[in-house]
This record gives C-alpha cells, structure tokens and sequence, in this order.
C-alpha cells in the first residue's frame, strides 16, 4: 500500500484525520448491520469492488418556510466529489451507540443533526431529532474518479425549518436555497456542462426519482402520505 499512502500525500489534513478515524457502518442489501469499516476503505473504488463493501449513508433536504430547499456545494478540498453541487448534506451515521439505533430511524437521525452542525453550523436546537421526516431509502453506487468513489444504502431525511447558517469551508464551499424553477435551471446547466457546474450522483438520483413528488408533499403538509422506507430502490447512476 506504499503506492496508495504516497498518492494521499496531498489530501487535506481534516478530510485525512476523518477518512481515518470515522468508521462506517457496514450493511448488507437489506439495510442489517454486518460490521463496520474506516470511511478511507468504504470510499476505495477497489475495496468498494472487490469486497462489495455497502455502507450506510443518509441524505437530509432541509426546506425553510418559504419551501425553498437548501443546496450546498461541497469543499474543494473534499476527496470525493470535490465542489459539486448536492443537497442540504449527506454522509454517514458511524459506528458508535447513538448512530446505530434503529428505532424510528434515530440512529440516522441522530447522525443528520451532528453533521448540519458540523457542516453548516446548524445548532441542534435548529434541528430537532424528531422533525427530521425518513422519506425513503435508495442503494446506489457510484464512482468519483479512479480511485474513490460511493456505494451506499441511503436513507433520505427531509426537515422544514428556518435555521442559522454557519457553513464550515472544510466542508463547504457554497450554500444557496433554491425553489423548484432555480433548481431546473440547475439541472439544466449540469447537463450542458455550463459554467462548471456539476451534481452529485445521489442528489441526481434523488432529484430525477422523487423529488418533485415529495416537494408537492411538503408544500401542502402531507409528507407522511409519499413515506415509504420498506421499499430499498436499487437506482443507477
């Protein structure tokens, strides 16, 4: 592995100490816990293939009151998808006590306010446990580049609150809210290759899959009638 650990020589120091001391949690395609791994080994395209390592993952879309959902742009400094444009934010609850629970999906939840805050500076109290909604759960996989890349089962969150915002540039290197026409303009220009701008595959995913159906949902208050977190969508990139 001296090749490898000479080909990490430029990583950040922070995306460094978190790609090596987070662990993961390891499941299989039925969303059970089989154990848990470093984010640095979930994250290498060849472990991801050649030990079908899935981990568990989630993916939160906070709306303010005005239904305008909040996107941010991840740091340039991010080993995978570094500055692409994604929703509120999406990682990993980790293997530890609080994040595990499975209960209501509190583990998962529990995990989604710890990194708002980390992210985008988000206090808790912003960010109550329970107003986070599990809409649904997708398995994908993706790759970043030659060597990283994703694969994960994705539990989808949505909140609506208007919160402060404190974005960290580790993390984060833009935020904007967006209503439904900003984000087809988007849309629009990630495919056209226009002025840089690119999306994340999850977000994509989610956006071209269900989006626009729950977003109806949220405007009119009815997000617990499109719940479904039974169903695990096996989705392509």
């Amino acid at each position: 592995m001296a090749g490898a650990a000479g080909d990490d020589a430029g990583m950040d120091a922070v995306q460094r100490r978190l790609m090596f001391e987070d662990e993961c949690i390891l499941v299989d395609e039925q969303d059970n816990v089989v154990g848990h791994e470093s984010k640095y080994n979930c994250h290498l395209m060849e472990k991801i293939e050649s030990e079908n390592l899935l981990h568990r993952a989630f993916s939160v879309f906070l709306f303010n009151s005005k239904y305008e959902l909040l996107l941010q742009q991840r740091s340039a400094t991010k080993v995978t998808f570094p500055l692409v444009w994604t929703n509120t934010c999406c990682s990993h609850p980790l293997y530890r006590e609080s994040e595990l629970i499975q209960e209501n999906y509190l583990g998962v939840r529990n995990a989604a306010q710890r990194k708002l805050l980390d992210e985008l500076g988000i206090p808790a109290e912003d960010a109550p446990v329970d107003q986070f909604t599990p809409v649904g759960r997708m398995l994908y996989k993706a790759p970043s580049d030659g060597k990283w890349g994703e694969h994960e089962l994705d539990s989808i969150l949505i909140i609506v609150r208007d919160v402060k915002l404190q974005p960290n540039p580790d993390e984060v290197a833009d935020v904007k809210y967006v209503n439904r026409e900003q984000l087809k303009e988007l849309i629009k220009k990630a495919d056209a290759g226009e002025d840089g701008v690119k999306l994340s595959p999850w977000f994509r995913l989610i956006v071209d899959n269900f989006l626009m159906r729950w977003w109806d949902n949220v405007e009119k208050g009815t997000l617990s009638e499109v719940v479904d977190m039974e169903t695990i969508h096996k989705l392509k990139e």
